[in-house]
């Protein structure tokens, strides 16, 4: 039965709709972002109502019971998934996502009489496959259930580009007579480019991947609603779709590369590579005692977190060594680069688990410049966003990266597990500074045995 006119269906769907670009104005800082976050569920709760209330559906105990079950494994899975597995969870959502919108293409195509929504229906098709089949290798890569360096193998070139030709050809007769396997041969068309899109990237470009899979389901989704005439459908797909293509060029600009050669450098060898060989090279390390006298005696500190305050999870402990440098009278910030950690804001988020005050985060731009004039430079965890080897060695895979410049600074001290190098796998010529001291160690309990220092000078 329908119980509303199209009249107040339209309605409703503007009111979601100004939710969804409300919510995406919210996420653009971290103050607003859980008000935002709460707008946007707001507007697709009214969206899924509106949809019930103003169609006549079919089987509507299977689509509650699909509800709830996604409901029952969903819920969960975000509540209880570690701030390092982040990107991770967004692969597989956003690869849930894609799926679906080719599911709903496939379904709708006995039901298409007009080649333009057979065209949308392909469209829709190959694009959600894509993003399905890299979503879920992505995912695989961070997981580390295979190898997160670049796969290359003699032949993938040519392989990609017959894939491309086949997919616009098995499109072309889609679009032209409609059958049911040439759908089927598109949508396995486009699982096999997923895996080719994803299978040449590795190291620290593969969270960018993401975020591009992500405007990918978007744009499948804003098709979906072409072929199912559904306005809503259309505005949120290209909300998504716009949003993570930003995303993706903000992301890509932040590692200094273009998104055609995060995509295809390996293909000339150019990705990042991802090599966990430890160096022997000696350096200069020290206890925590020794760098709590340090920091003790300083005026200004920076403290720069990275992946490995994340997974260590000591972002309460570094807060608390904050406290106690600020109650010494010492300036304390944070530096955050836009990719620390491996999504642009995970810091911000890990961070604000503890408490730390937004405005004690520091941005790059603003950050560089002061370290001039920093006493101490803590790095917590980081290694990549803070390699000179970006600006100094042309050929790197880093090179072009901008960077927390924490050489500036007067004293140098990183928390490291090992000398083995970051995501990208090249080391990093900073540890070997004469003004650099390390205190080797799992970072939440190298920051405790620092804390428990300071507070005993």
């Amino acid at each position: 039965m329908i119980l509303l006119d199209p009249t107040w269906t339209a309605v409703l769907y503007l009111v979601s709709a100004v939710c969804f670009i409300l919510a995406l104005k919210g996420l653009s800082s971290p103050k607003t972002a859980r008000r935002g976050t709460l707008i946007g569920s707001a507007g697709a709760f009214l969206a899924v109502v509106t949809v019930f209330l103003s169609s006549k559906l079919d089987n509507i105990p299977w689509i509650l019971a699909a509800i709830a079950v996604g409901s029952a494994i969903a819920a969960p899975v975000a509540r209880r998934v570690q701030m390092t597995q982040m990107p991770q969870l967004v692969a597989m959502f956003n690869g849930v996502g894609g799926g679906a919108a080719a599911l709903v293409a496939l379904l709708e195509l006995p039901h298409a009489g007009d080649a333009w929504v057979r065209l949308a229906i392909a469209f829709t098709l190959f694009i959600g496959a894509v993003s399905f089949a890299g979503s879920m290798l992505t995912f695989a890569k961070l997981q580390e259930l295979m190898t997160t360096r670049p796969v290359v193998f003699p032949g993938l070139a040519v392989l990609t580009v017959v894939v491309a030709a086949a997919a616009l050809a098995a499109g072309a007769v889609l679009v032209v007579a409609g059958p049911a396997w040439a759908a089927i041969a598109l949508a396995v068309i486009g699982l096999a480019s997923g895996i080719l899109l994803v299978l040449p990237v590795g190291g620290a470009d593969v969270p960018i991947v993401i975020s591009l899979l992500n405007a990918f389901t978007g744009l499948a989704v804003a098709a979906s609603g072409l072929v199912l005439g559904n306005v809503l459908l259309v505005v949120a797909g290209t909300l998504v779709g716009a949003s993570g293509t930003i995303l993706t060029r903000a992301m890509a600009a932040a590692m200094g590369r273009s998104v055609q050669g995060i995509l295809f450098g390996a293909f000339r060898g150019g990705s990042t590579a991802g090599s966990t060989v430890a160096s022997d090279r000696p350096v200069r390390s020290s206890t925590a005692a020794d760098i709590a006298v340090l920091l003790g005696y300083a005026q200004k500190v920076v403290l720069v977190p990275g992946y490995g305050l994340a997974v260590a999870q000591g972002q309460h402990t570094i807060a608390e060594l904050q406290g106690a440098l600020e109650e010494r009278g010492i300036e304390v910030s944070y530096a955050i680069h836009p990719v620390a950690g491996r999504m642009p804001g995970h810091m911000n988020v890990l961070l604000a688990e503890a408490d730390v005050p937004y405005e004690s985060l520091v941005e790059m731009d603003r950050a560089n410049p002061g370290f001039r004039t920093t006493d101490v430079a803590l790095v917590v965890g980081a290694n990549d966003v803070v390699n000179p080897a970006a600006k100094t060695t042309p050929g790197s895979p880093i090179h072009g990266m901008p960077i927390l410049e924490v050489g500036d600074a007067k004293q140098v001290v990183f928390l490291k597990r090992s000398m083995r190098p970051g995501f990208a796998g090249i080391e990093n010529e900073l540890l070997f500074d004469p003004k650099t001291t390390l205190l080797f160690g799992d970072a939440k309990a190298s920051l405790t045995e620092l804390l428990a220092a300071v507070k005993a000078l």
